[in-house]
């Protein structure tokens, strides 16, 4: 690393702040300008993509920590009254035994905020040591390398069930329309899969990174995350929107690869310009207490006014010299004097209280065995550790849908074709090994038909109590099973072990071999009408997240079945 005059460092400081403030921006490939100095890289002024959400530095930790701190109306009053003990004239108790209570509180705020902090620093730097695909020209290929070494004009190479490490503009992906499937429920909540477009300059290609030349011109990084232009000046002008841009912290889907064109890294992307970073929080309590502890100074203050009125105090009593001072200046003294006296009015030891009750609020919330979950191997967390004594106190709700609170999962039960009922025994089974919680529905399908009535038959879904206490001794195991494949198409028990009807099937088999008669079949028909009023996303249990392709009529049993 050469040595650089401050002069210079200045210089370049600038000269990147006003390339960040551009509205519009030009990137070029950083794949000419690999092992080159620093200094020498186009894409220099743009930051990297490591991240840092942390609130303090070791250096700014204790004042900014206090002033923080002084938001509580009482700890400034506490202070006030330590500071008023060590004047001479007017102090009532040792000062150093009056500091006691004052430091405990905001030695105990202080450990408890730098111990929050310190979590934030450990999930930054695990985030930033997220491992990732960067195309290497030396190595003609795309190596590991981690999140926070992604920069600017890099070719990031992403593959199934990854995240997005930056603001990616879509170049290449391995489906054959050249779209790429994106999950965004870490952005906006929304679980459903939504579609990226190859930009149109590179549709139906074969994509090398090394081929990739000119300049994307783009515009300046903000937080709507639902627009995006950019252009690539050339004879053609081939423009992208946000329909080609990956956005950081989404999850590709149902693609088995994409490459993408950085455009946006660490704190210029969109998902961390809608980041606020981190505030401190205040509970309802907190809030209460500022209030209730204007009111108590309000009420000392005229508590002392009546006790320091002027005129001539009950005694006088002269110091060591013989000289007495005046009633005025009597009076004067005995207000503060008074304050010190009277401060129990707001009770310290009630803050000690609060503190300590945090601490052990906390320590039993992280240590509840109710909120530990077995399928992650994981406990409660508790990241915002001033607003414990909030926890459940929630007064509304506002939801745009049904779908926000609830979670819609499809089971094939039964189906009834032609008068013949199909009740799926096998999947009713699975149900209760699983454990599932029971719905509406549920209930009303596993209720015990009267012997009087007729029709359908729903004593195949019956278990009896001892099929019921085995199976569940192996739901954990179950469970168990389904983490261990979260990294395939379908995860959970419930969508993997998925047992049609013995009898259906051989209905279907014995249709599809006479399929070639022009007589329609009823079987064929069911489940062609079920296919066609369902949208869905062929994926195989057993593999990695991709669109299948299949016009055969196991493949429509296969869409109706796990879907």
């Amino acid at each position: 690393m050469t040595w650089r005059s401050p002069l210079a460092l200045m210089r370049d400081a600038l000269r990147g702040q006003r390339a960040r403030d551009k509205e519009l921006r030009n990137l070029v490939s950083n794949l000419p300008y690999e092992g080159l100095d620093k200094a020498k890289q186009p894409n220099r002024h743009f930051p990297s993509n490591a991240i840092k959400t942390t609130k303090y530095t070791l250096l700014l930790f204790i004042p900014m920590n206090l002033f923080e701190q002084f938001h509580r109306l009482a700890n400034i009053y506490f202070v006030g009254l330590a500071i008023l003990n060590f004047i001479p004239v007017v102090n009532a108790f040792q000062p150093e035994v009056a500091l006691i209570p004052i430091c405990v509180i905001l030695s105990l705020t202080a450990m408890k905020d730098a111990w929050e902090d310190f979590r934030r620093y450990q999930s930054d730097r695990k985030l930033n040591n997220t491992p990732c695909l960067i195309y290497s020209r030396k190595e003609k290929q795309f190596m590991e390398r981690r999140w926070k070494d992604v920069r600017v004009g890099d070719f990031v190479k992403v593959v199934c069930n990854e995240i997005v490490p930056a603001d990616l503009l879509l170049l290449h992906t391995s489906d054959p329309n050249s779209v790429c499937h994106i999950e965004t429920a870490n952005l906006d909540g929304e679980t459903n899969l939504k579609q990226r477009t190859v930009v149109s300059g590179f549709l139906n290609s074969a994509f090398e990174p090394e081929s990739f030349t000119g300049v994307v011109v783009c515009e300046k990084p903000n937080n709507n995350l639902n627009h995006f232009k950019c252009y690539k000046p050339d004879k053609e002008r081939a423009g992208a929107g946000i329909e080609s841009l990956l956005l950081r912290g989404c999850t590709v889907r149902n693609t088995d690869h994409a490459v993408g064109f950085v455009v946006y890294a660490g704190h210029e992307t969109k998902s961390m310009l809608n980041n606020n970073g981190s505030r401190y929080k205040r509970s309802k309590l907190e809030r209460k207490l500022n209030i209730d502890v204007i009111f108590c100074v309000i009420l000392l203050f005229a508590m002392c006014l009546v006790g320091a009125l002027p005129g001539i105090p009950p005694y006088l009593v002269p110091d060591s010299s013989g000289h007495l001072d005046g009633p005025s200046l009597s009076s004067f003294y005995t207000f503060f004097t008074m304050i010190i006296l009277l401060q129990i009015l707001i009770p310290i030891s009630l803050y000690v209280s609060v503190e300590l009750v945090k601490i052990g609020q906390i320590f039993f919330i992280t240590n509840d065995t109710d909120l530990f979950d077995e399928e992650t191997d994981s406990r409660m967390q508790c990241k915002a550790l001033n607003i414990t004594e909030d926890l459940g106190q929630i007064e509304y709700i506002f939801s745009d849908k049904t779908g926000t609170l609830t979670e819609n999962k499809m089971v094939f039960r039964r189906c009834s074709i032609m008068g013949t009922e199909y009740p799926h025994k096998e999947n009713a089974i699975r149900l209760a090994v699983l454990g599932e919680p029971e719905s509406e529905e549920e209930v009303i399908f596993n209720q015990r038909p009267q012997s009087l009535q007729t029709g359908w038959s729903l004593d195949a879904e019956d278990t009896t109590p001892r099929d019921t206490t085995q199976r569940r001794g192996s739901r954990h195991r179950s469970k168990v099973a389904g983490i261990a494949q979260s990294d395939v198409a379908f995860s959970s028990p419930l969508e993997t072990e998925v047992i049609p009807d013995k009898k259906l099937l051989q209905q279907i088999s014995r249709a599809e071999s006479s399929s070639g008669s022009r007589k329609t079949d009823p079987y064929l028909d069911f489940f062609l009408a079920l296919a066609i009023c369902n949208t869905v996303v062929v994926s195989m249990g057993k593999c990695t997240k991709k669109k299948q392709s299949g016009n055969t009529w196991q493949s429509c049993i296969t869409i109706c079945v796990m879907r």
